[in-house]
């Protein structure tokens, strides 16, 4: 008998068959246009799971044929798969810029995506941008190919007890009620990998999300095959101790890799979302040796210039680490099979190769294993510089091989269906930076218009927190009657402030509560009222944040702000999408520069609202006086309670002194002129910087296609070009403590200063090296590095050569400084060789 691949599901009454196909794809969760197929079926559910793969199991098959004898149904089905099969087929940016020839696949490793709340598998930002950045993938039609863990209980569900108590729930993530399918190989079997564990081999049994044109293959332990502490290798989003984060990342890396090779899927570009999926440049190297028949160290350097490594950290002490025992224990034998030693692999991951006691840094792994690397917004990509700076040493930290990329989010993910819908009509938004932004000034838009925009969403949003806070009470015991009072918590005419984001310290999620008294007042004014709604979540281990949460309940309790202040819990992407939809204006106040990027302020941007934000990730480069406000001075403070102090009511200031007055100042037909000005220009200004599309773009122009067409030069030929550059980088390495300067001498005319310095290059020549003058920046201009010419050889000598440069006189002559720096036409200097030496 033959089993269908559907079996969970009602047999689909004639007419209706095309429901499984809409449900399976992901697009649901930006295209909203099918919604309305979904909540005929089932409103209830829908309100909850917002899982049509879950509703069609679930339906009665009664009501299938109901619907499937109703006109009007099935018209609407019918026209929702034309547009659906129109979406997929009709080419993107990608395609019609031809860019298909310059960059083949690109394979995207991420711990975590989130996609929609109906696949579980994020915990915040990390996971959130991922999911953005397939989306995006799919309507720009780029070949991204997306891979990750099935987490068996995926992150945490928050509840809050009637004391303010965090409470953590980990409900099962029963795959085949997630939009996703099996993989099955060319006989039909279910796709498996392997990855070697100490003593025997994990099974990986590998599932399926379709995000329109993109897949995304997620890897999950729970095998019958595997001991029972295995099959709970994937259980847990971030969960368990080192040994489970461990597994889980040689399981994202090298299994992640293990897909794509049983696919046969060639990619020119491994991208890595943070250091957790840095195993894949191994396994990739060790692929690649198989096939070429070459060394180990050759491989890696035919491979690493297809590797891109994106890092979110903006602390060094938050990257992952293993101690030497561990890692010998996982991974000796892994490195039996892929030819190195142990020492070998530990080297690749410390600052000091002969350090044994340093633990293992998986960001440092990338960062000697990848082409490029990118920080996630402008500021962040100086912090990565100072972070990454130990393993470049003696280089100007300017010159740290750490550039930016700025994220960006899914417009049509985090827009209201009424905010897409205004800003199609009005605006015609640029889709990039560069683009004919006439279009998209705003200017031609009445007042009128933006402010029914900004008042509808905050209506939506008082009317969705009302629901969701009876629901959060109920489940608590709440008394009835403090049940049937939320219906009428908040007022959808008056200024809105929200604050969503982890409970941990840096966050300084409670900064608004420094003056409690005076927070008290703000919310409470007649004449100005204000309400704030809260939502996050604290690390089950991190007892600060958890205490932090309580202190807003007892804030609320003590001075009776039920009404004015709510704290919804078990924040998740469908409450984000609610709060980023209706904010006023949206708060962020972490400590500089902590916050790497931040993407949370982005999505308001789109719906009308206003951020108030501390100077730092995103905001730090878009802050505008004429669009937004902004906390702090610009400097790093550390965590100077004295500052946090000072900031606190600098906050407290800029919402009675400016924020408040603003919204309240009213015309005659009641619209704050001064608010909607700034409203017009936050949306127009900024909404082209911060959309994911932007940010992908960006991607592929500054790093897919030069990365990929330097991976095709190495590759080709069996990596010759590969094999070229390590033996240079070899030669430099042994012959670099024997380089050394001789005389330098300087001149001064005609306005110039003239540069001759002397170089001995022991057995390396003249072609392996370049020699520099070099002069600290001044300003903002950057430093200067001008290439110094070899004009001859020095007499007698070995590989002596007199190096000249010429410069304006406009700085003394002891501003510069020769240096030699490692030189090949294929090599990526600093990164795949950090020597440097320096005229002393």
């Amino acid at each position: 008998m033959r089993v269908s691949p559907y079996y969970f599901l009602p047999e689909m009454p004639k007419g209706l068959e095309e429901l499984v196909e809409l449900a399976l794809d992901l697009r649901w969760s930006w295209s909203h246009t099918a919604d309305v197929l979904w909540e005929r079926m089932d409103p209830e559910l829908w309100e909850q799971t917002r899982n049509p793969w879950l509703i069609l199991q679930t339906v009665a098959e009664e009501r299938l044929k109901e619907l499937a004898a109703d006109k009007a149904f099935t018209d609407q089905l019918k026209k929702q798969i034309e547009a659906h099969h129109t979406a997929l087929e009709t080419p993107g940016w990608f395609k019609q810029e031809g860019l298909r020839e310059k960059v083949g696949n690109i394979a995207y490793f991420s711990m975590e995506f989130g996609l929609s709340e109906a696949l579980p598998i994020y915990s915040g930002g990390l996971g959130v941008l991922a999911g953005d950045l397939l989306k995006t993938a799919n309507d720009l039609d780029m070949p991204v190919i997306g891979i990750g863990l099935l987490y068996q209980q995926g992150y945490f569900r928050q509840m809050l007890d009637a004391e303010g108590n965090q409470r953590e729930f980990f409900p099962f993530n029963n795959p085949n009620q997630l939009p996703l399918t099996p993989v099955r190989d060319k006989k039909g079997k279910w796709l498996l990998v392997r990855v070697r564990l100490p003593g025997r081999d994990l099974r990986l049994q590998v599932w399926q999300a379709i995000v329109g044109r993109v897949r995304l293959y997620l890897m999950d332990s729970n095998n019958p095959l595997n001991t029972p502490p295995d099959q709970g290798i994937t259980s847990e989003l971030y969960g368990g101790g080192r040994e489970m984060r461990l597994q889980q990342e040689m399981v994202l890396g090298i299994g992640g890799c293990r897909i794509l090779q049983k696919l046969g899927i060639d990619a020119d570009i491994y991208h890595l979302n943070e250091g957790h999926a840095a195993f894949a440049v191994l396994e990739r190297a060790h692929a690649f040796a198989a096939a070429n028949g070459c060394g180990f160290q050759e491989a890696l350097a035919a491979t690493r210039t297809g590797n891109l490594f994106t890092t979110h950290t903006p602390v060094e002490a938050g990257f992952d680490r293993f101690s030497p025992e561990l890692m010998r224990q996982h991974l000796s034998e892994y490195c039996d099979e892929i030819g190195i030693t142990v020492d070998e692999l530990m080297a690749l991951g410390r600052v000091d190769a002969d350090n044994a006691g340093e633990l293992f840094n998986m960001a440092y792994l990338a960062t000697r294993a990848c082409g490029a690397i990118n920080g996630v917004s402008r500021l962040h990509g100086k912090v990565s510089r100072r972070i990454f700076q130990p393993l470049f040493p003696d280089w100007p930290r300017d010159e740290v091989p750490a550039s930016h990329v700025t994220n960006g989010v899914h417009i049509p993910s985090w827009c209201s269906n009424e905010a897409g819908d205004f800003w199609n009509r009005t605006c015609q938004l640029p889709a990039k930076e560069g683009d004919d932004a006439s279009a998209g000034s705003g200017d031609h838009i009445e007042n009128e218009e933006f402010w029914a925009l900004r008042s509808s969403g905050r209506q939506q949003l008082v009317h969705y927190a009302r629901k969701k806070l009876a629901r959060q009470l109920a489940v608590t015991g709440a008394p009835h009657e403090e049940v049937e009072n939320a219906s009428s918590v908040l007022d959808p005419n008056i200024l809105t402030l929200c604050f969503a984001r982890r409970f941990a310290e840096y966050k300084r999620p409670n900064l608004l509560l420094t003056d409690r008294d005076r927070l008290a007042r703000i919310v409470s004014d007649t004449k100005r009222p204000v309400q704030l709604i809260i939502a996050g979540k604290a690390h089950p281990r991190d007892d600060k944040g958890k205490a932090m949460i309580r202190e807003w309940t007892t804030f609320i309790r003590r001075y009776r702000l039920h009404s004015r202040v709510v704290f919804l819990s078990d924040y998740d992407m469908q409450l984000a999408q609610q709060l980023v939809r209706g904010a006023d204006v949206w708060i962020n106040t972490p400590r500089r520069p902590w916050e790497a990027c931040g993407t949370s302020g982005m999505k308001v941007l789109f719906n009308g609202g206003l951020n108030l934000s501390e100077l730092d990730g995103w905001w730090a480069g878009a802050y505008d006086p004429e669009t937004g406000w902004a906390l702090g001075d610009g400097k790093e403070h550390d965590s100077d309670p004295a500052w946090d102090l000072a900031e606190a009511k600098e906050l407290y200031d800029l919402l009675e002194n400016r924020v408040i007055p603003e919204f309240y100042d009213r015309g005659p037909h009641g619209i704050p002129q001064r608010w909607v000005t700034r409203m017009r220009a936050s949306i127009c200004r900024m909404a082209p910087r911060f959309s994911s599309e932007r940010m992908l773009r960006e991607y592929t122009e500054r790093h897919y296609i030069p990365l990929a067409a330097a991976f095709r030069r190495r590759t080709d030929n069996g990596g010759r070009v590969a094999q070229e550059v390590e033996a240079w980088r070899k030669a430099v390495k042994q012959h670099w403590p024997e380089l050394h300067f001789g005389n330098m001498e300087v001149e001064e005319r005609e306005n110039r200063l003239h540069f001759s310095v002397q170089v001995y290059l022991d057995e390396l020549g003249p072609d392996a090296i370049h020699v520099e003058l070099y002069a600290d920046a001044l300003d903002d201009n950057g430093d200067t590095c001008i290439r110094m010419t070899c004009e001859e050889k020095l007499a007698g000598a070995v590989n002596g050569y007199i190096y000249t440069a010429s410069v304006p006189d406009t700085r003394p002559t002891e501003d510069y400084t020769p240096r030699i720096v490692p030189n090949h036409p294929d090599a990526f200097v600093p990164l795949e060789t950090h020597q440097i030496l320096w005229f002393k």
